[in-house]
């Protein structure tokens, strides 16, 4: 059986079976095929599009913006004030830009504290399930319990225990322990920084634990019973062994927690409302009290914007610097 193809010199024809009888068709089947995987993507990359870039687009935009209260019925009326919404947030000695320095610094500080006790405890915990006994799997349920909770049940069950008259936390430490000479006030004054810490450790700690028990499965047992039968301690095989076959899954978990950590809103906001102590001011919650408490949503969102850009600058610093340990440790 033939047909006749036309072609741009006239027709030739072409026999049914032959390579170029099947070219196209076969030709077609694989562009389908290649083409599918990106038309099932598209649905999630247009809502990506909508729910995350196209507001940071707007926020960049209204950063350059003189945007009031004024102007939130038609905010594209606001008019362009060019740079000066990022000189008054970084003009330290003007009391926005202090006030911004000091949300900063204790936002980098309760960081930093939360991300280190977070992964200490979460590595220990993981550590010492790693051996089987009776109610490991109970254990290991019950230390999950802190991050299957709802934010916002767990915050509030925190906000009863640190009432100063009928909390928990001052009933065990003052009436039961006698640790404290009175009442302590935890959710205002300098004890509002230890108390948004406790709430983020035991919020962030059982996440570790969860990573760190999964790269735990990845070492081989083989290497624990020889460093045993060499003489090695408990204490030499973790700092021989675990600590090092772990330090790729340390380092995703490391930068996961401290951006997590830093931008953390809802645990301030539920803990102590919209306006959090000075010692409590984390910048995400600053940022909230600049834009909708002040109504200055221009400020707010330069705010934003430099805080993005911050976040942006460390994580590239931080992957370009475990790249290079990563890359030294392999030579």
């Amino acid at each position: 059986m033939t047909a006749t193809v036309p072609t741009q010199t006239g027709a030739r024809t072409v026999r049914a079976g032959s390579p170029g009888a099947a070219r196209g068709p076969r030709r077609t089947g694989r562009i389908r095929r290649t083409a599918l995987p990106y038309l099932l993507l598209l649905p999630a990359l247009l809502l990506e599009l909508l729910v995350h870039l196209v507001p940071m687009v707007i926020g960049i935009v209204m950063s350059f913006k003189e945007l009031t209260q004024f102007f939130i019925r038609d905010w594209g009326a606001a008019p362009w004030s060019g740079l000066d919404n990022y000189r008054m947030s970084v003009d330290f000695d003007a009391p926005v830009g202090e006030a911004l320095l000091h949300s900063f610094a204790v936002t980098v500080g309760f960081t930093l504290l939360s991300v280190g006790l977070c992964w200490l405890i979460g590595t220990a915990a993981a550590v010492c399930m790693q051996d089987t006994f009776r109610g490991r799997g109970l254990l290991r349920a019950l230390f999950l319990v802190p991050y299957a909770l709802p934010v916002y049940a767990a915050v509030i069950t925190w906000v009863f225990m640190f009432q100063h008259d009928n909390g928990l936390v001052n009933h065990v430490l003052h009436d039961q322990l006698h640790l404290t000479d009175k009442p302590s006030f935890w959710l205002i004054g300098d004890n509002s920084f230890w108390a948004l810490l406790t709430v983020s450790v035991w919020k962030g700690w059982p996440f570790a634990f969860l990573i760190v028990m999964a790269g735990l499965q990845n070492i081989p047992r083989e290497l624990y019973e020889a460093a045993a039968l060499d003489g090695a301690g408990m204490r030499q095989q973790i700092r021989r062994i675990t600590l090092p076959s772990l330090r790729p899954v340390n380092q995703v978990l490391v930068l996961v927690l401290f951006l997590w950590t830093f931008n953390d809103f809802n645990t301030p906001y539920v803990l102590f409302g919209k306006a959090a102590p000075e010692a409590a001011d984390l910048i995400s919650v600053h940022i909230y009290q600049a834009s909708f408490v002040t109504w200055n949503f221009g400020t707010g969102s330069a705010m934003s914007v430099l805080l993005l850009l911050f976040l942006l600058v460390v994580t590239g610093g931080y992957l370009l610097l475990t790249s290079r340990g990563r890359r030294a440790a392999d030579v």
